[in-house]
């Protein structure tokens, strides 16, 4: 009865060492899993900064950037303006010369229209 007893035993220990190397292969597995859940997300996030990084490099080289556009416009403004104002400054003079002549010599004639009354 003692043989079987142990033999009992032996298969009741051999089992939990068995139980225990399932429970211990399961937790690295677990472990592993998580380990590479974690480098497959920063593997992700580079390539996501990398590709960022392209694009906006492409954008800058199709566009520009906005500051230099936006300075160009301003510039552009500007000229258009001084552009502007130096006409009105160099042709004032003679377009009040030209209206002033306009309205203040008056010929009167009869209008083309107007019917002498018998």
């Amino acid at each position: 009865m003692t043989s079987q007893s142990q033999g009992i035993q032996q298969l009741l220990q051999a089992e939990k060492r068995a139980k225990d190397k399932l429970e211990e292969a399961k937790k690295r597995k677990g472990k592993r899993l998580k380990q590479a859940k974690e480098e497959a997300i920063a593997e992700i996030d580079h390539y996501r900064l990398q590709r960022e990084k392209e694009f906006r490099n492409k954008q800058t080289n199709v566009m520009g950037s906005q500051g230099n556009l936006s300075a160009k416009i301003e510039e552009q403004t500007m000229e258009n303006i001084r552009n502007l104002t130096s006409s009105y400054h160099k042709n004032m003079e003679s377009m009040m010369k030209k209206l002033l002549n306009t309205i203040c010599d008056i010929n009167p004639e009869l209008h083309p229209n107007f019917r002498h009354a018998i």
